[in-house]
This record gives structure tokens, C-alpha cells and sequence, in this order.
């Protein structure tokens, strides 16, 4: 049996969105970059593809259920990872109560040094990270693994700050990510912006990760190795016709 595992990163309304702007971010780490407009998805999508997983008996894994697969157990019928990147406000606004409607559980990867260190009214015109307490609220419905804490850095279109750090300094910052309280999954891991080398990879095994997520699209099963797992990252752009046929194995 094959699961998927969908990305998401930002939400807005339909009326709130346009995709020829840009859409700088606002992080505590000093670091300045802007997110594209294909990981933003509308509120209505993202409310019509959960209604739909939910009415069709869908099963959001947790991280737990994802590494006993992978140790020999079977997974739920049906079965997808719902992911979450960054922790920007709109996973609070408008992901957070659709998911308690529905009873999903879901699995945000947190750039820890980007965390505020105070709640802020919501910003649609810009991607504010959430407060260390915000993602303590949501504790219900997400659990939290580790996405760097100073490594979520883009030094050019085809690399990211990890990938030009020493291998010390990457096993250093992933230590730093996992002493915050908020992760509980310390063995779970996804790459900045999809971006890694052999030398990440290598790291992430002799620092005992279970699994490490990519973004490259299709299916997750047995053969696919637990530290290059496959996601899906859902644009605004595409249609729920899309979208079924991402989550139907």
C-alpha cells in the first residue's frame, strides 16, 4: 500500500490573494525572502479538499503511524500525511479550526529560529511566522518535527544554507531545533525549500532521523526510502479533480 503526503504552506480567501504580487515573509531570525505564489492555496480549496477527504473516509497518518510503516506495519485504509511548512498565521486562522471541524490531525514543520516571540494580529499582505504560544494552542491537532532553526536559508536559486554549511554545523542546528519544547518528533525532518545533497542526507542518518521529506511530487511505499519521502505541494492553482487523484493510491 502507497500513501501520499500533501505540503502546504499559506492560505488566504480567494478575494485576499493575488499572484502577481509578491509575498514577502516576516520571520524573528534576521534573514529577508519573499514566497511564491504556487505555495499559497485559497481558503475555499483548501475547505473544499478537506471536506472532501472527510466525506470520504480519508485517514490523516501521524508521524508515528508513518514510521511503523516503514518498520513493517500496515497502514490505514486510505491513508495521507497532511503537511504544513514554516508555521505562518494562516495555519492558526484558517487551517487550524477546518482540521478540528473534521477531527484531522496534521504535521507542521517548524523553522524554530523564526518563531516570534509574541502573538501578532494576523497580516494578509505578508507571511508572519506564528508565536511559540500559537503553536502551543494547536497542539491538538498538529504535532511538530524539525525544519532547521537558522538553516532555512536560500543562498541561491539552487541551494539552501545547509547545503553550503559544514556537516558539523548542520548536525549543530539540528540539535538546536530539537531542544526547543515545541518538537516532540526529534527523529522527523523536512528539507528548506525541497533542497539537500548527499552530505544532508548522510548527516540525517548518523543523527538517527527516521524520516526526511522532499518536495518531490508522487506516492510514498515501501521502496521509497524513508529519508527521501515524497510530498505534494498543493498550489492554488489546481482543481480538485487534481487533487483526488494525488490522494486515491
Amino acid at each position: 500500500m502507497a500513501f501520499s503526503v500533501l505540503m502546504y504552506h499559506e492560505i488566504r480567501k480567494e478575494e485576499d490573494f493575488q499572484a502577481s504580487e509578491q509575498h514577502p515573509i516576516d520571520v524573528k531570525q534576521d534573514y529577508n525572502d519573499f514566497l511564491p505564489s504556487p505555495l499559497f492555496i485559497t481558503l475555499e480549496k483548501f475547505e473544499q479538499q478537506m471536506e472532501y477527504l472527510f466525506n470520504n473516509d480519508f485517514h490523516p497518518l501521524t508521524l508515528d503511524e508513518v514510521k511503523a510503516y516503514y518498520e513493517g506495519d500496515p497502514l490505514p485504509k486510505k491513508s495521507v500525511l497532511l503537511t504544513f511548512d514554516d508555521c505562518f498565521q494562516s495555519i492558526k486562522e484558517y487551517a487550524y479550526p477546518i482540521l478540528k471541524k473534521y477531527q484531522f490531525h496534521a504535521t507542521a514543520f517548524v523553522v524554530t529560529g523564526w518563531l516570534h516571540d509574541r502573538k501578532s494580529k494576523f497580516e494578509k499582505e505578508k507571511s508572519v511566522c506564528l508565536s511559540i504560544n500559537d503553536l502551543s494552542e494547536m497542539t491538538d491537532v498538529f504535532e511538530y518535527a524539525n525544519h532547521t532553526h537558522y538553516m532555512h536559508v536560500r543562498t541561491s536559486e539552487s541551494e539552501s544554507l545547509l547545503m553550503t554549511s559544514r556537516k558539523e554545523d548542520f548536525a549543530k542546528d539540528l540539535d538546536e531545533c530539537n531542544n526547543h519544547s515545541l518538537i516532540k518528533q526529534k527523529n522527523v525532518f523536512a528539507y528548506p525549500f525541497g533542497l539537500f545533497n548527499e552530505s544532508n542526507v548522510s548527516t540525517l542518518k548518523e543523527k538517527e532521523f527516521k524520516l526526511a521529506f522532499t518536495c518531490e511530487n508522487g506516492h510514498n511505499d515501501k521502496q521509497t526510502d524513508p529519508l527521501l519521502l515524497k510530498r505534494n505541494a498543493i498550489p492554488y492553482l489546481m482543481d480538485i479533480e487534481t487533487f483526488k487523484k494525488i490522494v486515491t493510491n
